[in-house]
């Protein structure tokens, strides 16, 4: 392993000071992972890191899973690694976090850097494949290491402080994003258990009892087919009985019983009007008797 930090004074850079001060720098490679590694530096460190992702990578490759491509956005404030197609950053390591980066001089695909985890303060070591330019790559890191110090010189380290307080703030903003999306998930699904609990409150095809119709008069219709007694009026009571009938006695509108010529006593009218009342009364059951 090589360590990209130490050149010679003498040695040019590859890029421009300006492209990656106030552009990045891109690389195409194969990410084999990330790994935790106890120390923040050190040959021995990454190495064992990378022999660690080499073997988990064969593995995995035995399965029919292939190493995934990333792009590698190099500048000035950290390397990004991000999806070459839909270009959505993966990690994001700020150079001030950046501890260590080597290439394999054994095996020249091999380049890796060791950087400080800002959640977990864990120290991670990436390990990546470039079949061209992993050797670049370690120095344009390199590179971008060293216009960020001449800067950080030039302003007095205030510059550095502005760069942790924008990252804090654009930190905070993801965190407080998240919690919204969160709280508007939860209240979509207090919304859904809402409706649901309406429906089963009142269910669907129960029919609210109509009140009979009544004519212009405000009268119930007479229906000779369903009982009187069991329609209500408008006003909730019950209407009064209908008195049942004598089968005994027979009695007229007004209450009196009617008039039967020949159920009358003998004596109740004059003779002539008696012996009429006798021979219609002898008529009427030898009809009777024939029929």
């Amino acid at each position: 392993m090589n360590r990209a930090f130490s050149r010679k004074k003498d040695k040019t850079w590859m890029h421009t000071p300006e492209a990656l001060s106030k552009h990045y720098i891109p690389y195409n490679a194969k990410f084999l992972g990330s790994t935790e590694v106890e120390q923040p530096k050190g040959t021995e460190v990454v190495r064992d890191a990378v022999r660690k992702l080499k073997f988990a990578r064969h593995i995995k490759k035995s399965e029919g899973q292939k190493t995934p491509k990333v792009e590698l956005q190099i500048s000035i404030y950290g390397v990004k690694i991000l999806d070459p197609k839909t270009k959505e950053v993966q990690h994001n390591c700020q150079l001030h976090r950046i501890s260590f980066c080597a290439d394999d001089k054994t095996d020249k695909r091999i380049f890796t850097f060791i950087c400080k985890d800002s959640e977990s303060n864990k120290h991670l070591c990436y390990v990546f494949d470039s079949e061209k330019c992993a050797e670049e790559i370690t120095l344009t890191i390199g590179q971008a290491f060293d216009l960020a110090y001449r800067k950080f010189l030039e302003s007095g380290g205030k510059d550095v402080e502005t760069r942790k307080q924008i990252a804090g703030l654009q930190k905070r903003i993801q965190e407080l994003e998240t919690e919204n999306t969160e709280l508007k998930n939860k209240v979509q699904d207090l919304e859904n258990q809402l409706r649901i609990t309406q429906v089963q409150a009142s269910p669907a095809g129960s029919v609210t009892p109509k009140s009979p119709s009544t004519d212009i008069f405000d009268m119930v219709p007479f229906s000779p087919i369903s009982p009187q007694s069991s329609t209500p009026t408008r006003n909730g009571t019950q209407p009064p009985p209908v008195p049942s009938r004598s089968t005994e006695i027979k009695r007229d509108l007004f209450g009196a019983e009617p008039f039967d010529p020949f159920s009358c006593g003998a004596g109740d009218f004059p003779p002539d009007i008696q012996s009429k009342l006798d021979e219609m009364q002898r008529q009427r059951w030898r009809g009777s008797k024939w029929d």
